[in-house]
């Protein structure tokens, strides 16, 4: 799996665990949900760390944990 789909799904795990819609994550992170959506969909192939550290903390994990995935731990990545 390519880590920008690692990502998304990371995402989408994550707020389906906690019962958190994409809106809410978007205002509880302070990203906009445009770009959670560019990054759900694919279109932000390479997220910033603060992006993803951002919506970690609007999930309330650290970006440790965020990680902590293995579909990311294994992820395909270009050079």
């Amino acid at each position: 799996m390519h880590i920008s789909k690692a990502i998304a799904k990371r995402i989408e795990v994550l707020c389906k665990e906690k019962g958190v819609s994409i809106n809410r994550l978007a205002t509880l992170s302070g990203v906009t949900q445009s770009t959670i959506d560019s990054i759900l969909k694919g279109k932000s192939r390479n997220p910033q760390l603060v992006t993803l550290m951002k919506i970690s903390n609007g999930l309330g994990i650290s970006i440790v944990d965020f990680f902590d995935f293995p579909p990311l731990i294994n992820a395909e990545y270009d050079e």
